[in-house]
């Protein structure tokens, strides 16, 4: 059986905002916590930082604000092995927050992040040299929810045809109903993750954007362009559907922490998993992997497995059913 399409090996280059993120060291009331934890938090330097843990050579590009929370978060994802070569400081925008407040039904975020460094980029941040030479861009459904000329930098970036671009474009939906008006994300998050090489999107998030009564099927039928898309269907198994085939691979049973990061973790060890050789089982197995080493932190942003470790689960991790895996 032959090889899926894979793109080019080399390096990979990931766009998008990364925020400072607070959250209670206890799990506590706002209203009541006496210490918060500084961590950092955003969709595509979670999977830049998975990609250096994994040995894939990753730039990733944002702005940030000329504050301490910008030296903060660009420290943070240097020191993971990601080239920040091509990140700006802004010095008239601030650097975007959110803040976790733990409770009952579960972890609530809020944002900080309108009028952002980061809500500035445009279409120019595609110029930089990083991009040209890269094999494959990632980008998220976050972006392009931050402001007009956010929307028109994924959208220059989407809008030549996969077989003249210059390097592979990955695009998870990712979809932030908070940052969206009313209405109108279904649409757009459709058709940008339709022009994509490669697209990620969980089942229940297709669900409430696309169709209450959705299975992975029905997913591809809705974006049949991507030369690969993946469907993560929570804590039961990923899809994934070729141009002459599919492959489905349940999870993995791991103890949940916190779901938060899981599928950028996920994405990241897909990604790295089909470069060497258009494996697919391979890198969805690598995307469980890889995502349970964030379900088992309460950051975005987990340890990962030794490398000989890690070859082991790939060869012997699916002799038992799966009960949990990583979520949309």
């Amino acid at each position: 059986m032959r090889s899926a399409w894979r793109p080019a090996g080399g390096p990979v280059v990931c766009v998008g905002e990364t925020m400072a993120a607070l959250a209670p060291a206890a799990p506590e009331p706002l209203e009541t916590v006496e210490n918060l934890r500084l961590s950092v938090a955003g969709a595509e330097s979670n999977v830049a930082m998975y990609l250096a843990g994994l040995g894939v050579p990753v730039s990733w590009i944002s702005s940030l604000g000329a504050d301490a929370f910008g030296r903060r978060v660009r420290a943070v994802v240097a020191a993971a092995g990601v080239d920040v070569g091509a990140v700006r400081h802004d010095t008239k925008r601030r650097t975007g927050l959110l803040v976790k407040e733990p409770g009952p039904a579960g972890t609530r975020v809020h944002y900080y992040r309108a009028g952002s460094a980061a809500s500035a980029m445009g279409p120019e941040v595609l110029d930089d040299p990083s991009v040209a030479a890269a094999s494959l861009v990632h980008l998220t459904g976050v972006t392009p929810a931050l402001s007009p000329s956010c929307r028109a930098l994924v959208e220059r970036a989407l809008a030549t045809p996969p077989d003249d671009r210059p390097y592979a474009i990955s695009f998870d939906v990712n979809h932030r109903p908070a940052l969206w008006p009313d209405g109108t994300a279904a649409a757009v998050l459709r058709e940008l993750a339709d022009r994509a090489d490669i697209a990620f999107v969980g089942l229940d998030e297709a669900q409430g954007l696309w169709g209450a009564d959705l299975e992975p099927a029905d997913v591809r039928r809705l974006l049949p362009r991507p030369r690969l898309l993946v469907v993560k269907d929570g804590g039961r198994a990923v899809t994934a559907f070729g141009e002459e085939q599919t492959w489905t691979v349940p999870a993995l049973p791991v103890d949940v922490v916190e779901p938060v990061g899981a599928g950028d973790a996920f994405a990241a060890g897909f990604l790295a998993g089909l470069t060497p050789d258009g494996d697919v089982e391979r890198a969805l197995r690598l995307g469980h992997i890889t995502a349970a080493s964030a379900l088992g932190v309460t950051g975005d942003h987990g340890p990962l497995p030794d490398p000989a470790h890690i070859e082991h689960l790939i060869a012997h991790a699916w002799t038992q059913p799966a009960r949990t895996g990583p979520p949309s």
